[in-house]
C-alpha cells in the first residue's frame, strides 16, 4: 500500500514538474518578443519565471526525484536496463532544468541575445524526453 502511495506522489509531482518545464520556456518565448521599451511588461514576466521556477519547478523535481529513487530501490527494478535508460533521460531533463534556471537568471539580468524562435524549439525538448520517459516506464522494454 505504501509503495502505491509513493507511485502517486512520483505521478503528481512529475506532473506538476513537467508542466513547468514546458511553460517556463513558453514564458521566455513571451519574453523575448516584447519589444523595446517594454519595462513594465518585462518586470511581470521576470517575477512570473522566477516564482514558477522556485516555487513550482523546483520542488516538484526534487520530490519527483526523491519519489523515483524510492520507488527503484523499493521495487527492485534499479537493475533494470529499462529504469537505468529512464534514469538517464531524467538526469538529461535534469540538465534542462538546470539550464532553463540559468536563463531566468539572464532574463531577471536583461542578459537574453536568444530571439523567440529560440525558445519555441527548446520548448518541445523536455516533451520529447518526457514522451520516452513515460514509454520506458509503462512498457518496461526487455533490452
Amino acid at each position: 500500500m505504501l509503495y502505491d502511495w509513493i507511485k502517486a506522489g512520483h505521478i503528481v509531482s512529475l506532473i506538476a514538474w513537467m508542466a513547468a518545464m514546458l511553460y517556463l520556456p513558453r514564458l521566455f518565448v513571451y519574453h523575448a518578443s516584447l519589444p523595446p521599451g517594454s519595462e513594465a511588461q518585462s518586470a511581470t514576466f521576470k517575477i512570473m519565471e522566477r516564482r514558477l521556477l522556485k516555487a513550482i519547478m523546483t520542488p516538484a523535481m526534487i520530490a519527483t526525484w526523491a519519489f523515483g529513487l524510492l520507488l527503484a530501490w523499493m521495487s527492485g527494478y534499479y537493475a533494470s536496463h529499462w529504469l537505468q535508460a529512464k534514469f538517464a533521460l531524467v538526469v538529461a531533463l535534469s540538465g534542462i532544468h538546470g539550464w532553463l534556471a540559468r536563463m531566468v537568471k539572464d532574463f531577471a539580468a536583461d542578459r537574453n541575445r536568444r530571439g523567440h524562435k529560440f525558445y519555441r524549439v527548446i520548448n518541445e525538448v523536455p516533451t520529447l524526453l518526457m514522451i520516452v520517459i513515460v514509454v520506458l516506464a509503462t512498457v518496461k522494454p526487455g533490452f
